[in-house]
């Protein structure tokens, strides 16, 4: 079962239905859309380039609907996609300018100018942090604590094993405390 805003429903039921294939991609787009896009810029580090990544993610879900076998989440499947066509883009661009990513919200109502500022600054300094890991281990990274996938997702997205994953996950979160604790000395 496949769970898109609190709503469960059998996605091979859709497909093997008969519904309209531009339906499902419009309840995919929906439901994946922003996460499939973030995932486009984490791994772009460009918005237009993201959004050219995205576009063509679902021009290549809508081509592929009925090939979907439901070995892994949909998610996972959907990441997978990302991650190739992001490679696939990168590798045919002049792209190599970091740019950080500002994620984290204010929780606050009304959150006083330095506060914001403060949020501000240790927000760049981890993602510059994060963003200058090596890809393998910022990809794990993202895909563990942002996109909240599993071990076992991140090894299906990333064609790798497990203990693979286990071990660059290790090694990422050390890099990182290893980086934010120089910072503090």
């Amino acid at each position: 079962m496949l769970e898109v805003n609190g709503l469960q429903f059998d996605y091979l039921n859709h497909i093997t239905g008969g519904l309209d294939k531009n339906l499902v991609l419009e309840e995919l787009m929906q439901a994946y859309g922003k996460e499939v896009w973030n995932f486009a810029y984490f791994l772009t580090r460009r918005a237009e380039l993201a959004d050219d990544v995205t576009q063509d993610v679902f021009v290549k879900v809508y081509e592929r609907l009925y090939s979907f076998r439901g070995q892994s989440s949909v998610k996972t499947w959907l990441f997978a996609i990302t991650r190739n066509t992001a490679k696939d883009a990168l590798h045919s661009s002049w792209l190599r300018k970091v740019i950080l990513l500002p994620v984290w919200r204010q929780r606050e109502v009304h959150p006083s100018a330095e506060k914001e500022h403060l949020d501000r600054q240790v927000t760049e300094e981890i993602w510059s942090v994060v963003l200058s890991l090596p890809r393998k281990l910022r990809e794990v990274l993202l895909l563990h604590t942002h996109h909240g996938l599993s071990l076992k997702e991140i090894a299906a997205v990333l064609q790798i094993s497990e203990g693979t994953v286990k071990s660059r996950l290790h090694r990422a979160r050390a890099a990182v405390n290893r980086q934010l604790g120089e910072g503090d000395s």
